[in-house]
């Protein structure tokens, strides 16, 4: 974790909000509404989780939470950059505004689902993941319920890239040599172990091209 961005937590933490119902307020007396837009300072669960995930050897910077209205809000994200192999370091592209316990997760099977995965089908260690990203104040496609890309607790991931300069991606490995199948399919099956909800390209053609993942959903992996 860079050191600016932990000063950047202490400093929010010791200039919060503080309490929800301040001394001397009943608690009959409801606090004033959030505005969209407002920051808040991050909670004690959110602080623990940023100090396991730089424990992890992940480099990111704290975003202040924010509400932005209707339904949309990123509290407790991070911008998140590189992660921790087991034998070297991989960048992650585009990945802004992501949850810490998505990312948490996100940092794991990346590790231990598809760094080992590349190095045993390829011989390669993984160099870097390309995302769609996460944060999206949008709705689920054909309903008017809010995606969890609107809170950023979901990343679609498009593309790995190995040391040696192969880039597999999802519209063209899934189904291409039995190489990238093999790599693929072991990513995802090890995805679903490690979150509530994982879409592939056997779901539906809006996923073609990427797997979409989030900590929700009951076990939902197709």
């Amino acid at each position: 974790m860079r050191l600016p961005a932990l000063v950047a937590v202490i400093v929010i933490g010791l200039t919060g909000c503080g309490r929800l119902v301040p001394d001397g307020r009943s608690q009959s007396q409801k606090p004033p509404p959030v505005r969209s837009g407002t920051v808040v300072s991050p909670n004690a669960d959110t602080r623990q989780c940023l100090a396991r995930l730089g424990a992890q050897g992940s480099q990111f910077d704290p975003v202040p939470d924010a509400y932005y209205g209707g339904g949309c809000s990123t509290l407790g994200t991070i911008n998140l950059t590189s992660l921790q192999g087991d034998e070297s370091r991989f960048s992650v592209s585009n990945l802004r505004k992501v949850s810490c316990p998505l990312a948490e997760a996100f940092a794991r099977w990346a590790r231990y689902g598809v760094d080992r995965a590349a190095r045993q089908e390829f011989g390669s260690p993984l160099a870097r993941i390309e995302t769609y990203g996460s944060y999206s104040c949008r709705n689920i496609a054909g309903s008017r319920k809010r995606s969890a890309h609107a809170q950023a607790q979901a990343i679609d991931i498009a593309a790995f890239v190995l040391a040696d300069g192969q880039r597999i991606t999802l519209l063209d490995g899934w189904n291409g040599t039995p190489r990238e199948r093999a790599f693929l399919r072991v990513a995802f099956k090890s995805a679903c172990k490690r979150f509530g909800t994982v879409l592939g390209p056997d779901y539906n053609a809006a996923h073609a091209n990427h797997f979409h993942v989030e900590l929700g959903g009951g076990g939902f992996c197709r």
